[in-house]
């Protein structure tokens, strides 16, 4: 759960600001729309989906201070809610976000917003998360913290970004997902953790008019630690992901 990627809405934010792909309302508003396929999605390495693919949508108005506020949303599927004896009744995941971005140098950005997730159906799991990103000359640290829900987690994450030959965009990233509390039990629940680290590497490139993604992503909760967290013990292992995505 907990939404939009840090870093995808850093870049989004990004080309909507350059307007390279960005619908120009005015010389002060450009709106930028996304659409992506993707094979899984995960979030913090942990797949929202059961594994399954996802159609999202990304819908953000950014002006030239910086300034910018959107929507995001995905399908999701968490399966079956063994408290109540019956699935889930959430199938939709809806982010609001606004935030601010500034471009420092030009090698050298700083990036924060807030986040608001909500599930129809679901309202348990509704919440909000605060964002800070500083990007530097393709390296990148930042953090989320959780704000408007019970949880209290924080997350930070590391990582870099360049450009390979053949116009093949790399990424890598680090996180780790400190639930402040213990959440994730070993097999006879006679230990538990309360964080857990998470990491991608992604190719990208742009071809006929998309941007096609390919990821390896992976975590190092164990089996057991994955079920005792999401009830399933195979959303958090190894997995590549494949995306498609087109900005208008």
């Amino acid at each position: 759960m907990h939404a939009v990627n840090a870093i995808t809405l850093a870049g989004l934010t990004l080309l909507a600001l350059n307007t390279a792909h960005a619908i120009e309302l005015n010389d002060q508003f450009a709106l930028t729309v996304t659409p992506m396929l993707t094979s899984d999605y995960r979030s913090s390495g942990i797949s929202q989906t059961l594994g399954d693919p996802a159609a999202q949508l990304d819908v953000m108005l950014s002006h030239v201070s910086g300034a910018y506020l959107g929507a995001w949303t995905s399908n999701v599927e968490f399966g079956y809610d063994w408290e109540n004896d019956d699935d889930y009744g959430t199938r939709q995941e809806i982010d609001y976000y606004a935030g601010y971005y500034w471009q420092i140098t030009d090698a050298i950005s700083l990036d924060g917003y807030y986040n608001k997730y909500t599930y129809p159906g679901e309202s348990q799991f509704n919440g909000g998360d605060i964002y800070l990103t500083l990007d530097a000359y393709g390296f990148f640290i930042g953090g989320k913290h959780s704000v408007d829900t019970d949880e209290n987690y924080f997350n930070t994450y590391v990582g870099y970004r360049t450009q390979l030959p053949l116009e093949v965009g790399l990424e890598l990233r680090y996180e780790n997902v400190d639930q402040k509390d213990d959440v994730f039990f070993n097999a006879d629940y006679t230990q538990a953790e309360q964080d857990y680290n998470n990491w991608e590497i992604k190719l990208t490139r742009d071809m006929v008019g998309a941007t096609w993604g390919l990821s390896y992503i992976d975590t190092d909760l164990s089996d057991a630690e994955c079920a005792s967290f999401s009830g399933y013990d195979d959303l958090c292992s190894a997995t590549v992901v494949a995306s498609v995505s087109k900005a208008f």
